[in-house]
């Protein structure tokens, strides 16, 4: 097994239950790892053996361009499309984070973390 990790997805999106949120738009911050078996591609040296970063990436990006009402939503799309999309993938933990949430304190970020295990 290994550790395949897309960090620091920087994103601007329209999620949340206030209609200001939805409207004005705010930045994200998105995390992916998965867990795969890369033996093959360590021999083979091929893509096409490998979990690709590139589409991990492009997952986070078309997610985030639709509009939720709750992070949690948004993450589990994401890691639909993974299990759905990349078939090496064993293991897959996604984090959504809304940067300078709209929460009425001094709050760097909020995140949502969810994590799962392809189905046998």
């Amino acid at each position: 097994m290994g550790i395949i990790k897309v960090e620091n997805i920087r994103v601007f999106a329209h999620h949340g239950c206030l209609k200001e949120e939805t409207k004005i738009g705010s930045d994200y911050r998105v995390d992916i790892e998965v867990k795969a078996d890369l033996k093959t591609s360590v021999k083979t040296d091929k893509l096409s053996d490998t979990v690709d970063y590139v589409l991990l990436n492009k997952i986070a990006k078309e997610e985030m361009s639709k509009p939720s009402k709750l992070l949690e939503t948004v993450a589990k799309r994401m890691l639909t499309r993974i299990f759905s999309e990349e078939k090496l993938v064993k293991k897959a933990t996604v984090s959504v984070s809304k940067l300078n949430p709209p929460i009425g304190g001094d709050v760097e970020s909020v995140t949502i973390k969810m994590t799962e295990r392809r189905k046998k």
